[in-house]
């Protein structure tokens, strides 16, 4: 099995990645919303935007 980022080997610490390093580009990778799957519908786009704007007006 190889690195879903690098392609080196896995290794058992690591799994399925093979160091701390690709773990951690991973991460980075899926709250960065490198991962996300875009939407062209005009509700999804409409009920983000609402989300954001009723978060943005909690007192904090």
């Amino acid at each position: 099995m190889n690195c879903p980022i690098c392609k080196k080997p896995v290794e058992a610490a690591h799994r399925p990645f093979c160091s701390k390093r690709c773990a951690d580009l991973d991460l980075a990778r899926w709250l960065g919303g490198g991962y996300a799957i875009p939407s062209t519908d005009p509700e999804d786009v409409e009920a983000a935007i609402e989300a954001a704007e009723a978060e943005r007006a909690k007192p904090h």
